[in-house]
């Protein structure tokens, strides 16, 4: 029954009830595409969650906001942006949120995948992957 209720939920959701939970993806999303599109490591490291783990060309693991911070800052000048759009976006029955996008880089076209979990009433990235799109 449990199941059934949640279904109906994001089925709701989904259809444009009008909801504060499906409007949060829809701005951090926009928010963490401009911050990829512009190379801004600061602004991005604010909303990382205190550990986070990272798959990208440079580095792969789990580390604290300082060291991904850093990490990003080595994977945007060795892979500048060019552009960055968000292609999908969503929200798993445990209250999570993904976007999934595209990432531009000299002539190398990227997936981003992030991860966004509520840290008291914050969404915060978990996870951060910028692979290659193959």
């Amino acid at each position: 029954m449990k199941n059934i209720i949640l279904f109906l939920a994001l089925v709701l959701l989904l259809s444009g009830g009008d909801n504060t939970i499906a409007q949060e993806p829809t701005k951090e999303g926009d928010n963490i595409i401009e911050l990829l599109r512009t190379a801004n490591t600061k602004e991005l490291a604010k909303l990382f969650s205190a550990s986070v783990q990272l798959t990208l060309p440079v580095s792969e693991g789990r580390f604290n906001r300082t060291q991904a911070e850093l990490i990003m800052k080595d994977f945007f000048i060795k892979y500048p942006p060019q552009s960055a759009a968000l292609n999908h976006r969503g929200t798993s029955n445990d209250g999570s949120s993904y976007l999934i996008g595209d990432y531009v880089s000299g002539k190398t076209k990227y997936r981003t995948y992030f991860l966004l979990r509520k840290v008291g009433s914050t969404p915060l990235i978990h996870q951060l992957r910028i692979e290659t799109d193959e």
